[in-house]
């Protein structure tokens, strides 16, 4: 398996990324006799809830300081000091200073921390990491007349790693309605994953959230679990009104990813994303950022 390369819209250059358990993911995935672990127990939901539930036990804790070290982390972003966080669960789905992720101007900012592939039209998408895969709409909203609303609009999956920031915004003010649930296994969406079969994020299990804005419509605000993740947690009050970068929710312990969906002719994704995409190349960006701007006649 080739090394995941990401380009970096801070620094301009093109990144290889330091996988997480990058030996278990290309057994897994990879190997025969991983396969069969895979499809026996790994994908199943009990699998991550026990991981989960390990990763909330104040002993854990202790990997805190080694798992920085070992990434190159800092911690002057974070609200608390490594010392404080009571589990590694703690730690991962930590919060930040406010002033540590700006808000951009942009009409539309990135939803997370993590690696973006954007595309101007969902049915239109030519490959997503390797030629040939292309996403379904209608398996990732579970709705064939949904579907049809949003199959021509642009679409933004950002991929978190366990080393990111792992809380999630919204991209545009608005209302957002309940979410509804859409239960399904819980495979990897490394790229070491996904580049033998996408259909992954649409047969995991995820979240759907409807936003309904004054400026873009209705934006289909989505997370996608994946091994390891035991929660995908909402933090919004349905019906209550947001604004653009308010926290949406956050991810338990694990790699996981969102999607939106934008209704056609509202939005157009920025040039740096669209292009990196068209390549096969996921754009490296943090959330609050811009990601695009409305769409003019």
């Amino acid at each position: 398996m080739e090394p995941i390369k990401y380009l970096n819209r801070e620094t301009g250059q093109t990144e290889t990324e330091q996988v997480y358990g990058e030996g278990f993911l290309r057994w897994a995935y990879g190997n025969p006799l991983g396969k069969i672990a895979l499809h026996s127990f790994v994908k199943r939901p009990f699998f991550s809830k026990w991981y989960g539930r390990r990763m909330d036990q104040p002993k854990t804790a202790e990997r805190v300081a080694p798992f920085l070290e070992t990434y190159g982390l800092s911690d002057e972003d974070f609200i608390k000091k490594p010392s404080e966080f009571t589990s590694f669960n703690d730690f991962f789905y930590r919060k930040l200073k406010p002033e540590a992720r700006p808000l951009a101007e942009s009409p539309v900012v990135l939803p997370a921390d993590g690696r973006h592939l954007g595309f101007a039209k969902a049915s239109e998408i030519e490959g997503v990491f390797v030629k040939g895969q292309k996403f379904d709409v209608a398996g990732l909203l579970g709705s064939t007349e949904l579907a049809k609303k949003y199959e021509n609009g642009p679409l933004l999956l950002s991929r978190l790693c366990p080393v990111d920031y792992h809380r999630f915004h919204f991209p545009c003010a608005g209302t957002p309605g309940e979410t509804r649930v859409v239960n399904g296994p819980l495979f990897s969406v490394s790229p070491l994953a996904l580049r033998q079969r996408l259909s992954y994020l649409w047969e995991n299990k995820r979240t759907i959230t409807e936003l309904v804005t004054e400026d873009f419509g209705t934006v289909i605000c989505m997370e996608i679990g994946a091994t390891c993740v035991g929660t995908i947690e909402q933090t919004f009050t349905h019906g209550q009104p947001v604004e653009k970068g308010a926290e949406k929710g956050y991810f338990a312990f694990g790699g996981s990813s969102t999607l939106l969906i934008f209704e056609p002719g509202t939005v157009n994704l920025d040039t740096d994303l669209l292009e990196s995409s068209a390549k096969q190349i996921e754009l490296y960006a943090k959330v609050r950022t811009s990601a695009g701007s409305h769409q003019v006649d």
